[in-house]
């Protein structure tokens, strides 16, 4: 009865957010219907978790871990492009603090929190080094390539790219990250699956059955759904997200972190659950896959959207971000190497996390 009631309320929530998208789409928000659209916001966060996690079970590991990683990424650059188009030169950086927020809250914020509850449950959280550290290795270089490099390069003046410059990381990003794709499914998937200490099925898990296929491609449709009302009704409300930034006195740059952390919360909350469930492999398979998915995918989608896009492009790190991103690649790496973590490692990448949610608030 309660597994019912709970596929029903999965089925109803993301229909709903799909409605109140309609409904409010285009139009100013007075603030009890903002309140609303937070509500289906986060309603239709938890139900893309529910079919994102039905989806996995029944594709397996490591192509399971791929599956929300690339489906929020992929709406998360239609959201990044139509912020761009709507905002003109003002959006000139928004791909850049995106993309950076959602390197620094999988590599940091859900990386930290997976072990940390990791190793709460059986004291050391235990992982694959061998391709955690193979993820780690292709997210700094992906970030390097688009983020650092754009600052030092001389042919244009500024932190951007020429356009041949930006062609030739867009294809050189989309190459590596597929090659890794296809490492981790097809070459390699060994080194992505739970290691021995880190699978064990946990109580909740034990009676589960495979999803048939009928329902696997239920979830999936109503998976795509959720996402669809997760980023349009985070856009929804971006004007009073933008508002509420700018009467604070926040800098501009901090909404994309906002936009970047209500669009990582279903993998944020799916990492956590597996984390719980003593799947430790499987929340750090979700961090990396979704940090090199949101720079291997965006950095080519806004290549191509300039095309069309007036208006500069910046992509190229302050000196503040450069060293943040510097200090994740390093601790990631001293983390990773010993293929387990206790508390301080979680509680490390959490201390840098706070400091870049800070360092966005007070630069």
């Amino acid at each position: 009865m309660i597994r019912t009631l709970t596929t029903r309320w999965t089925v109803i929530v993301p229909l709903l957010a799909a409605v109140a998208l309609a409904v409010t789409w285009g139009r100013s928000l007075p603030s009890v219907a903002v309140v609303v659209v937070v509500v289906a916001l986060a309603g239709a966060v938890l139900a893309a978790v529910y079919h994102a996690e039905v989806v996995a079970h029944r594709v397996g590991e490591p192509f399971g871990s791929l599956v929300l990683a690339v489906a929020v990424t992929v709406i998360e650059v239609a959201l990044i492009v139509t912020l761009m188009i709507s905002g003109g030169d003002k959006a000139a950086s928004l791909a850049r603090d995106t993309v950076f927020a959602a390197v620094m809250i999988t590599c940091n914020g859900i990386f930290g929190l997976s072990l940390l509850v990791g190793a709460l449950r059986r004291r050391v959280a235990v992982f694959n080094a061998e391709g955690t550290g193979a993820a780690l290795a292709t997210v700094a270089t992906l970030a390097t390539l688009t983020l650092v490099v754009p600052t030092f390069t001389s042919t244009k003046q500024g932190p951007e790219f020429t356009p041949g410059q930006l062609a030739f990381a867009a294809v050189a990003s989309l190459l590596l990250y597929g090659l890794f794709v296809m490492v981790q499914t097809v070459r390699h998937p060994d080194d992505f699956l739970p290691v021995e200490g880190d699978g064990a099925v946990g109580e909740d898990d034990a009676h589960d059955e495979r999803p048939t296929v009928r329902a696997t491609l239920i979830s999936l449709a109503l998976l795509l759904v959720a996402l669809v009302g997760v980023v349009g009704l985070a856009k929804q409300v971006s004007p009073a997200i933008e508002s509420g930034i700018a009467s604070a006195g926040l800098p501009p740059s901090a909404v994309g972190v906002v936009i970047a952390l209500l669009v990582l919360l279903p993998e944020t909350l799916a990492a956590v659950r597996a984390a719980r469930r003593d799947r430790v492999q499987i929340s750090l398979n979700l961090a990396l896959g979704s940090a090199m998915a949101s720079i291997g995918l965006t950095i080519p989608a806004i290549a191509v959207a300039t095309i069309w896009l007036k208006g500069p492009l910046v992509l190229g790190l302050g000196a503040t971000q450069m060293v943040l991103l510097a200090l994740t690649v390093v601790v990631g790496v001293l983390t990773v190497v010993p293929g387990r973590a206790t508390l301080l490692q979680g509680g490390v990448h959490l201390a840098v996390f706070s400091a870049f949610v800070f360092l966005a608030a007070s630069p």
